[in-house]
């Protein structure tokens, strides 16, 4: 149930279970973390999702078993935050629960008009991954990281934009072109000159 296509050097991995909001089963997860080890040789990684939500995070009878707490979550993220290749989260919808940790792991998060971002841990009774509070308060400071996490608060696409979540906003069916454009001065340099790059940047 993950896509995975590759083309001019860009992957595109898609979360395809529309169906279940594109919650994420342990085998699921666990391939998207293989794909994201495999990504050393992409000159770019596009996370994207089929249907109007990118993921609802896990599963619920997975949740319920165990995956929600799972270390499965930390090794994706923390195979897509050191890629060498610029990586986007293309949020064909909203994102949530553990899927933000992959999407925060990204390098730049493209969504549509009306995505959402939560991240419900407080209320359910989970820890967040490790990795996920840290990479959030980067972005966005610590006190809307807490509104997030501590309060439980869902942010709409016009908030998640003005505080640096979302980078930019496309209609849905630019989505796709309009991440693979983003890439491009990316794959159009040598690989070692894109790592350089991005090494530069904190």
């Amino acid at each position: 149930m993950i896509d995975l296509q590759k083309e001019g050097g860009i992957w595109t991995a898609t979360i395809n279970r529309p169906e279940k909001a594109n919650s994420l089963t342990e085998a699921m997860l666990a391939e998207l973390g293989d794909i994201a080890l495999a990504a050393t040789d992409a000159r770019a990684l596009i996370l994207t999702g089929e249907g109007r939500v990118f993921s609802a995070g896990a599963d619920f009878d997975a949740a319920r078993a165990g995956l929600a707490t799972s270390p499965l979550w930390e090794r994706l993220s923390g195979a897509i935050a050191p890629l060498p290749c610029l990586t986007i989260a293309a949020l064909n919808g909203t994102v949530a629960g553990g899927a933000v940790g992959m999407a925060l792991a990204c390098d730049l998060r493209i969504a549509v008009p009306g995505a959402k971002i939560f991240y419900p841990v407080m209320k359910l009774g989970f820890l967040p991954q490790p990795s996920d509070p840290p990479r959030m308060a980067r972005l966005i400071g610590p006190a809307r990281t807490k509104m997030i996490f501590m309060a439980g608060q869902k942010i709409d696409t016009e908030t998640a934009t003005a505080w640096g979540l979302f980078d930019q906003i496309v209609e849905a069916d630019m989505l796709l072109d309009a991440s693979r454009a983003l890439a491009q001065d990316s794959i159009s340099a040598t690989p070692a000159h894109a790592a350089a790059i991005k090494g530069m940047i904190p």
